[in-house]
């Protein structure tokens, strides 16, 4: 049987994320009744590089792989507390990479519909959770330009 965090329990992992930083509790509150648990055995792909973004993964439990152009050695390990997916919330494209569960893993996922919604209800949590997708994006960039040099 799957447990999931409750409430309370969402609310200290996305306050403990640098994704939700700045965020009040009830703006909090408010992601967290947005999020769909989702689970994934060991070894499944939790989606494919290439294949259309769907929105945004928090780990709540495990740990997850993370692949580029076909290696087979991942470029990172994420988590909990760390997300990815992140793209899929800006622009709606193709993935960037592949990720795969490394164990048994949970997740929390947002849709660009629900943080839509968000956006409606918490304009100053939405601004806050924008500018932090926008520096997750900014270091990961940098991060790349390093590995390619």
């Amino acid at each position: 049987m799957t447990h999931w965090p409750a409430t309370m329990d969402r609310v200290s992992l996305l306050s403990s994320s640098p994704l939700f930083e700045m965020l009040s509790n009830a703006e909090l509150e408010s992601v967290c009744a947005l999020l769909t648990p989702r689970a994934f055995d060991g070894g499944a792909t939790i989606f494919a590089e290439g294949a259309l973004g769907d929105g945004l993964y928090l780990v709540a439990e495990g740990e997850v792989d993370v692949f580029h152009g076909g290696r087979s050695n991942p470029i990172a390990t994420l988590s909990v507390g760390e997300c990815f997916g992140e793209m899929a919330l800006v622009d709606k494209d193709y993935r960037s990479a592949t990720v795969k569960a490394r164990e048994r893993v949970e997740l929390l996922h947002l849709s660009p519909e629900s943080l839509a919604q968000f956006r409606k209800t918490q304009k100053d949590g939405f601004s806050f959770l924008v500018m932090n997708i926008a520096r997750l994006l900014s270091v990961r960039l940098r991060e790349a330009n390093r590995h390619q040099s």
